[in-house]
């Protein structure tokens, strides 16, 4: 059975509706930055996830080729992640007025055996596959990534957008008594 990073960690993945403290480990990631709204066609943010996905996938698939990672082992892509900002005008306190002026940093989890050397031949194996992202790879739009938060709060948000400001001030609360969490994060249930 393919190791699946959601069920294995539970706490990082599977946020509650009620805020609560977690840990976060050095984790590595493929993660692309950029700026614009989110929902332009064609637009930076559609470039950045057919750059991370298709990176994801090639990892993942390269049980099916001639070449696998030194210690490739079995698993599913764990989801999508972000990390969200915004500009001067973008957020008028409690809506997103203005989504171009977001900023973004959009990241997909890799199993710890993605080296350098493993990134750098994945994409270029991308570049191969998918031509249309070649120019992307060469820029260095993707990079390989390895951090640890440490001690975060999180919170799972259900409903629409426009009510998410609710959700963030119990996360803005919980955090001030949670004293010594410098991290925050909202997780969104998938639409349904």
């Amino acid at each position: 059975m393919a190791f699946d990073f959601k069920k294995e960690y539970r706490d990082l993945y599977q946020a509650k509706a009620k805020p609560m403290r977690v840990e976060v480990p050095a984790m590595t990631f493929a993660a692309v930055a950029g700026t614009g709204d989110p929902n332009e066609e064609g637009g930076a943010y559609s470039q950045a996830l057919a750059l991370l996905y298709g990176f994801s996938y090639s990892v993942k698939m390269a049980k099916m080729g001639s070449w696998q990672p030194e210690g490739y082992f079995d698993y599913v892509v764990p989801p999508l992640e972000g990390l969200w900002w915004s500009g001067a005008g973008a957020f008028s306190g409690s809506a997103i007025v203005d989504k171009g002026a977001l900023s973004w940093v959009s990241l997909i989890r890799q199993p710890d055996f993605v080296t350098p050397e493993v990134f750098a031949r994945v994409c270029a194996m991308l570049a191969e596959k998918k031509p249309e992202l070649a120019g992307a790879l060469d820029r260095g739009n993707m990079r390989l990534i390895r951090f640890a938060e440490g001690p975060c709060v999180q919170i799972m948000h259900r409903g629409p957008y426009d009510d998410e400001p609710a959700t963030i001030a119990k996360l803005a609360s919980f955090s001030r008594r949670s004293s010594g969490t410098p991290c925050a994060s909202v997780h969104r249930a998938p639409a349904m």
